[in-house]
Parts: structure tokens; C-alpha cells; sequence
């Protein structure tokens, strides 16, 4: 998790510091449908599994998601945003909207 010492200074620089990867914003994009596993998160995003895997531990480590592992073979492992994850919503929403607002310039 990063520090408060290690935070920018300027809000929207902490805001691109937490989530400011193409790959994050897409996961917390399709975690906002709901809870995902690994294996459907890696369809959504189209990423590699060891991209996938980093950024979901940053973002794990950061608050934004939580992992729930299921003790069973074969493992299963779930994701899900934390109610600070899930305070990106409108966010998320506005990008989507600037992004078809500037597709159809």
C-alpha cells in the first residue's frame, strides 16, 4: 500500500498513481458488474495473466479490490471491490462517457 509520504501532491496525480494503468481501470471497469474470477477477469481485460496478476495485487494492496481464495481443487479464487473500490463508479462512468464522446467527434 503506498504511504501518505508517498502520495503526489496534486489529487488527480494520486488518483492516476492508484488507478492511472490501462489494465487497473479495466478491472475495477468489470468488477463493478460484480464479483469476478481470475479466469474471467483475463477475458475482460485482455491482458496477459502475469500483467493481470500484478495489477491485481497492487490493486489489492491499495484497497480498491479484495481476493477471497476458496480452499477446494482446483483452487478458486474470487474478486470483488471494497466499498472504497466501489467509490470509483462515477469515475469509471464519466470515462466511459468522455470516451464515446470523443469516438464520435
Amino acid at each position: 500500500m503506498i504511504t501518505k509520504k508517498e502520495l503526489l501532491p496534486c489529487p488527480v496525480a494520486i488518483t492516476l498513481q492508484i488507478i492511472g494503468t490501462r489494465w487497473k481501470i479495466l478491472i475495477i471497469k468489470n468488477l463493478l458488474d460484480g464479483t469476478k474470477r481470475f479466469s474471467e477477469l483475463k477475458k475482460a481485460v485482455y491482458c496477459s495473466q502475469k500483467v493481470l496478476t500484478a495489477n491485481l495485487k497492487e490493486l489489492e494492496s491499495d484497497g480498491i479490490i479484495s481476493r477471497k481464495v476458496y480452499a477446494q481443487i482446483p483452487p478458486k479464487v474470487e474478486y470483488s471491490l471494497t466499498d472504497i473500490g466501489k467509490t470509483l463508479k462515477p469515475l469509471v462512468e464519466d470515462m466511459a462517457k468522455w470516451g464515446e464522446y470523443y469516438r464520435d467527434l
